[in-house]
């Protein structure tokens, strides 16, 4: 299974923050909408950095009372791994666990064409192993 099979099957959308966003504003837009993450964008549309949770925790634990007035420019991850529409499920597990991230944009080229989450991997990779499982016990049924 692919990236791009995983997005035909949740959607294309991606969530993003401008840089200047407060702390306060995005986290109510994250509850707002359910998200872990978003993705920070430059009024030209250029992925500038990802903002999640974690980075919200982390502001939390360092600035304290101060987070909520501080710009997502000063929280977020600069260095955004991502990964391509092509890549395989199984690829795509091995990047969140190496680079420990939950959230992956894809991207197709220079163009931002969806995320992915830890959820989205974990959910395809049981239906995966639940196929294989059948499989494999429809064959010893049949062998008997």
């Amino acid at each position: 299974m692919t990236v791009s099979e995983i997005l035909k099957a949740k959607g294309t959308g991606v969530k993003t923050v401008g840089l200047n966003v407060s702390a306060q504003v995005l986290a109510r837009q994250m509850k707002d909408e359910q998200i872990g993450a978003m993705i920070v964008t430059d009024d030209g549309g250029s992925i500038m950095g990802i903002i999640s949770e974690r980075d919200l925790a982390y502001g939390l634990a360092s600035l304290g009372s101060g987070l909520a007035g501080t710009a997502v420019a000063d929280l977020m991850t600069k260095a955004v791994t991502t990964c391509a529409p092509q890549d395989t499920v199984v690829d795509v597990a091995r990047v969140m666990t190496r680079e420990r991230v939950r959230h992956l944009p894809v991207m197709d080229g220079l163009r931002l064409v969806g995320i992915i989450t830890i959820g989205d991997v974990l959910k395809h990779r049981l239906d995966e192993m639940q196929l294989e499982a059948s499989v494999l016990r429809d064959y010893a049924i049949a062998r008997r």
